[in-house]
């Protein structure tokens, strides 16, 4: 039987404006259609690796309101396991006030409500489900003593770890030395580094990753439209293109793209085809609206790979790279 990807993360509500364009501060500007979603980083993540045909659990906290109810038999719905989502009592469920531009690009705010609730001591309760887990994915919408806390247990018990970083804060390096695979975007990247946002580009990528590579073993720099820069404790060092898509919305492509790796790492893929394999996850969830609505089938995954190489990709190619692991 496969061991189950594990997501621990936030769970929310989304509520989405679509305009012409985004609000600039104190400015009021009329929308033109509005939308609920079921979002929150952890489950976009659990729901899309569910989507891609993997078996995924989720460990998290809902508010005992009308939204989480909606939220928890939406990942029902979806196939992931909500065995580990509990209510928080007296608390509202998170959600989030995303507004949408014509050219597909998003800001968000998020209310944490319930998930600010997930503390070590509801992870220990679900230490049966993170033992279980083939690989353990986490952000960083929940407590950060959660989060830290997680990254000991993964270690503890040498389960892979992968952190999206987002929203964007400074993470101790310590912290960093027990993540196995570690996913920022570009913001991210800079706040993680001390760095100014325009000094990361392409040409400065490879001296960001290999300042984080002193803390996590393996190193996934999201870089939107330019693709995805890899970097490795084993020596690998790589820029992945991005495939061409026409975007619609860019909610949730960096949950998509994290849900596609973990996936495509379980089915034994090399790191470099894993992360490409992730891109196109991502590609795929910028052409339809909203978050978990968005995700993709790993048919049409495999597709568009397909379709970029001019030939077919098999699903599960022999693993070539080595993974690096995290730090004892």
């Amino acid at each position: 039987m496969r061991r189950p990807i594990v997501v621990v993360g936030s769970v929310n509500l989304d509520l989405v404006s679509i305009g012409k364009r985004i609000p600039l501060p104190g400015e009021t500007v009329k929308g033109e259609r509005f939308q609920t979603f079921h979002g929150g980083k952890g489950a976009n993540q659990a729901v899309a690796v569910a989507r891609l045909g993997y078996p995924a659990s989720m460990i998290a906290k809902v508010g005992d309101d009308d939204f989480g109810a909606r939220l928890r038999q939406g990942l029902r719905a979806a196939q992931v396991n909500v065995r580990a989502v509990a209510t928080a009592a007296g608390t509202a469920s998170g959600v989030a006030l995303i507004a949408v531009d014509r050219k597909g690009q998003n800001s968000i705010t998020v209310v944490p409500g319930a998930n600010d609730q997930l503390l070590p001591r509801d992870l220990e309760k679900a230490l049966p489900q993170l033992r279980a887990a083939g690989i353990i994915l986490t952000q960083l919408e929940i407590p950060m003593e959660s989060v830290q806390y997680l990254c000991s247990v993964a270690q503890r018990f040498r389960i892979p770890l992968m952190l999206d970083p987002a929203p964007a804060r400074p993470i101790p390096r310590r912290m960093l030395r027990q993540v196995t695979f570690l996913t920022p975007n570009e913001t991210e990247t800079c706040v993680l580094c001390g760095a100014a946002p325009d000094q990361l580009t392409v040409a400065t990528v490879s001296r960001f990753a290999a300042s984080l590579l002193g803390g996590a073993a393996n190193v996934i720099i999201k870089m939107g439209k330019h693709g995805a820069f890899l970097a490795t404790a084993a020596g690998l060092s790589r820029m992945i293109p991005a495939f061409k898509v026409k975007p619609v919305d860019s909610t949730a492509a960096g949950d998509a793209f994290n849900a596609g790796l973990a996936v495509a790492l379980m089915q034994g893929m090399d790191l470099a085809e894993a992360v490409r394999f992730g891109a196109a996850v991502g590609a795929i969830s910028t052409t339809r609206a909203g978050a978990q609505p968005s995700m993709p089938t790993a048919s049409e995954v495999i597709r568009l790979v397909a379709s970029s190489d001019g030939k077919k990709q098999s699903a599960r190619p022999r693993r070539e790279t080595r993974i690096a692991e995290a730090a004892d």
